[in-house]
């Protein structure tokens, strides 16, 4: 199937540890031949936004996103409808009664596209582009005072929703290994998990889910027979893996030749240091 890429499919919503500028760089390691491609920490999209590849996978552990995606493919001039709502009422006030959604039991009662349309409108308002939130799930990125914020993309949400259905992609909401398990010979996968701690303080680490990270096994430690065969068949791109909290990735180390790279460290310029095999 020949793809033809479409400038405007590109995020549709900031993400902390996005890789919009190291897209260069990344892509100079993929193969050559893509079968199907996999990303099962998918957040903001950027890879595979811009890759475009034929029957994207991808995945994330965050409800909130991944119902996005789900909206933006389904129903996506009813978001946009209910975006320009956002828009024009934007306000410190607004702000903080649709952040409040997840406290007083609101969130439940609406629609998945109502859903959809808030996580969009805190994302692009809140400060930084942020998604945080406490123990409780509870979203807690304070308002970001931005003069215009860019609320409503039609182009970019119109063009996102028909590459997402001309494609067929998949979308799963759940453990990232569920998500790629299916790869197989000739298939891709790009693997770029959230940030995790780099001491024992709690507060090192920003609040993806509700759920920590690390502690509950959203990526728990996978190194038995069955997980390192799985990396012998496609190629794999891997980026902030910390082997001291994820066995399952040292197996990545391990079959270099299988592993366009892979990164023990912080530095994201220390991500491409290693050549390709």
């Amino acid at each position: 199937m020949t793809i033809h890429k479409n400038p405007l499919v590109k995020p549709f919503v900031k993400w902390a540890g996005g890789k919009r500028q190291l897209l260069p760089e990344i892509k100079r390691y993929l193969p050559s031949k893509i079968k199907d491609y996999y990303e099962p920490f998918v957040g903001g999209g950027a890879v595979f936004l811009d890759i475009q590849c034929p029957h994207p996978v991808i995945n994330d552990f965050n409800d909130e996103l991944i119902n996005t995606y789900l909206v933006v493919r389904d129903d996506v001039d009813s978001l946009i409808h209910l975006l320009k709502k956002h828009e024009l009422n934007n306000s410190s006030d607004y702000y903080y009664q649709m952040r409040a959604w997840d406290r007083t039991g609101e969130l439940q009662k609406r629609s998945n596209t109502e859903r959809a349309a808030r996580f969009i409108y805190l994302n692009k308002t809140g400060f930084n582009g942020l998604f945080r939130v406490n123990s409780q799930g509870q979203i807690n990125v304070p308002y970001g005072r931005y003069k215009n914020p860019a609320i409503v993309n039609e182009e970019v949400l119109h063009a996102v929703s028909l590459y997402l259905n001309r494609l067929s992609a998949t979308i799963f909401n759940g453990d990232y290994y569920d998500a790629i398990k299916s790869a197989k010979k000739g298939d891709f996968v790009y693997l770029d998990p959230p940030y995790a701690p780099i001491s024992e303080d709690k507060q090192s680490f920003v609040g993806y889910t509700f759920v920590p990270f690390i502690n509950q096994g959203i990526m728990p430690i996978r190194v038995g027979s069955d997980q390192i065969s799985l990396l012998r068949g496609y190629s794999t791109i891997a980026i902030n893996i910390i082997a001291s909290i994820c066995l399952f990735f040292l197996t990545i180390k391990v079959y270099q030749k299988n592993a366009l790279n892979y990164n023990t460290g912080f530095n994201i310029k220390r991500i491409f240091k290693s050549k390709k095999r």
